[in-house]
């Protein structure tokens, strides 16, 4: 077998071995949350009871715990962050990479240091500023917490985005008379879809799977949100007794909004890379 042959089989191997490993889990999640009783645990047992949807049926209709509602709080949520990230990340953004004024560079890296704090380092600070303004136990109170981990990775970067954008676009704007908001809204937000796409993505996942947050500062079923209600379906039974089929079945509801935001957030990101590019 020639040598180029053998490295390439061994480089397809090793790709294929890749792909089972990372899709592994999710296929496990989908089998599993189509099975009931035994056949959870014995694969042979399968073919006697088959597939069933019961798992699902019974997430859905459990009026003990509102699994719809709890869907919706994080999808209030997760969109919320999303709005306020991009809003304040991208005019922060223009502020930081056009702007000059002094200090700016030492600001733009105290904006990054705080993502580096990890969440229970600003647990007990945040626990107290939410009950002194009102917002504990309450869902929409989340996106204040939400927002320190999900705005300074965006104003990062939309900030380099914006830097790399050439001036002689700004000046022509402001030759033509326009404001610093509508130079932001009509000059520089349409050149910016590739990063507002991708931060606005990855501040909805990162919202959407939070769990500390959620889990310390709302007590109520029915303001809890996915990761919370996901994790206290299985109640106070022990590791035989959970019931795994209806936990891989809320796991693979929740991840399904995911899965078709990305399928349509690709298409935005190819066509704003194409579309965007400023040709000379």
């Amino acid at each position: 077998m020639p040598k180029s042959l053998f490295w390439r089989l061994c480089f397809w191997l090793f790709v294929l071995l890749i792909v089972f490993f990372a899709l592994f889990p999710f296929g496990y999640a989908i089998l599993s949350s189509l099975l009931t009783g035994n056949a959870l645990y014995d694969v042979t047992q399968v073919v006697n009871t088959g597939l069933s949807f019961a798992n699902y049926s019974s997430i859905l209709d459990n009026e003990d715990q509102p699994f719809w509602l709890n869907i919706m709080n994080s999808l209030l949520v997760s969109v919320s962050v999303v709005a306020a990230s991009l809003f304040l990340g991208v005019t922060a953004a223009y502020a930081l990479g056009r702007v000059q004024f002094r200090g700016r560079g030492l600001l733009l890296i105290m904006v990054l240091a705080v993502s580096m704090f990890p969440q229970v380092a600003v647990l007990a600070g945040m626990f107290e500023m939410m009950r002194a303004m009102g917002l504990y136990n309450k869902s929409m109170g989340l996106v204040l917490p939400y927002l320190i981990f999900t705005l300074p990775f965006t104003v990062w970067v939309l900030t380099t985005f914006i830097r790399d954008l050439p001036k002689e676009i700004e000046e022509a704007a402001i030759m033509d008379g326009c404001t610093p908001w509508q130079i932001i809204k009509d000059v520089f937000m349409p050149l910016m879809w590739p990063a507002l796409v991708s931060t606005g993505l990855l501040a909805f996942v990162a919202a959407w799977n939070e769990f500390l947050f959620a889990l310390t500062f709302v007590n109520d079923d029915a303001e809890r949100t996915v990761p919370v209600a996901i994790s206290l379906i299985g109640g106070g039974a022990s590791s035989q007794e959970l019931p795994w089929g209806k936990l891989m079945a809320a796991s693979v509801i929740v991840t399904l909004p995911l899965v078709v935001m990305v399928l349509i957030l690709q298409r935005k990101i190819v066509s704003g890379l194409t579309s965007g590019a400023v040709k000379g």
